[in-house]
């Protein structure tokens, strides 16, 4: 069957796949797809979340910039994430001692396990992996000023997750962090949304001090994805090439297949069109 993700009213993306397993849990609908391009898909909702053969696209880049930027990395909190990936890349990391995932929806962790070790690789069931299930949202605000990254591993806006992009919630993942720590999360596509990504910036930098936009290209996605660390002091910008590839040397960060020292810099060089856009939020 062709599966169809619209971008937005006028433009889309669609792949061939078959359906093997799906999922009505009370908050969602969660299908896995098996397709040519992209190997297993998981759909939440009729909008792609993951697939085998392009997570290493968006999670390399979800977790690496901030966290080869920040000095000793110990304590992360990923909200949402149930799928791993996330937790996957940190692991990689020697210096992190302890990765809460707080996911919303325990059928997306079930499903994971079932259809997609190829991207979480055991990372779920990782002693130095935690998994509270529950709201991403009351979990933060019982959290103490304990956390050197907090990643937003979300759903785009909508349902549940419209509290999750909000200034409010982004305050109080500030005050969650510790000195020196720092907010990543995605923004949408600057082309196809561009009114979900000016506001999501124009939010961040009402909050923080620094907030540093990159760009991806996501295949299952269909689009150039925005993403932006947000922090009073951490400034990935300001690391080059050479430097980015020595801290990965030094940490032993292997097994990858995107970033490296050239791709960061990369990430951070923001077309004109973009920086147009983010004018309007200057």
């Amino acid at each position: 069957m062709r599966l169809i993700e619209a971008l937005n009213a006028d433009s889309g993306v669609y792949f061939e796949g078959t359906l093997i397993d799906s999922h009505q849990s009370r908050h969602q609908l969660i299908e896995v797809f098996d397709t040519p391009a992209l190997g297993k898909l998981m759909r939440i909702d009729g909008a792609n979340m993951l697939s085998e053969r392009d997570e290493f696209f968006y999670h390399e880049n979800l977790v690496h910039p901030a966290t080869l930027s920040h000095p000793s990395p110990k304590h992360v909190l990923i909200i949402g994430g149930g799928d791993g990936g996330s937790a996957e890349e940190l692991l990689k990391h020697r210096s992190i001692e302890k990765v809460v995932i707080a996911e919303l929806d325990a059928s997306v962790v079930n499903m994971a396990r079932k259809h997609f070790h190829a991207v979480h690789r055991g990372a779920l069931d990782n002693a130095r992996v935690e998994i509270r299930i529950g709201d991403g949202f009351d979990f933060l605000r019982a959290s103490g000023s304990e956390w050197d990254l907090i990643l937003l591993d979300l759903t785009d806006p909508g349902g549940a997750a419209d509290a999750l992009y909000t200034p409010e919630f982004y305050a109080n993942c500030r005050r969650a962090l510790r000195d020196g720590g720092a907010l990543v999360m995605h923004l949408g596509s600057p082309f196809s949304h561009p009114a979900r990504f000016i506001s999501g910036m124009n939010q961040l930098r009402a909050v923080y001090k620094i907030v540093a936009p990159y760009f991806v290209h996501i295949p299952a996605y269909g689009a150039t994805w925005g993403f932006a660390v947000a922090s009073d002091t951490l400034d990935p910008r300001i690391l080059d090439a050479v430097e980015i590839d020595a801290r990965l040397n030094e940490r032993h960060i292997g097994d990858r297949r995107y970033y490296d020292g050239e791709i960061h810099r990369a990430l951070f060089a923001v077309p004109a069109y973009i920086r147009d856009a983010l004018a309007m939020v200057e």
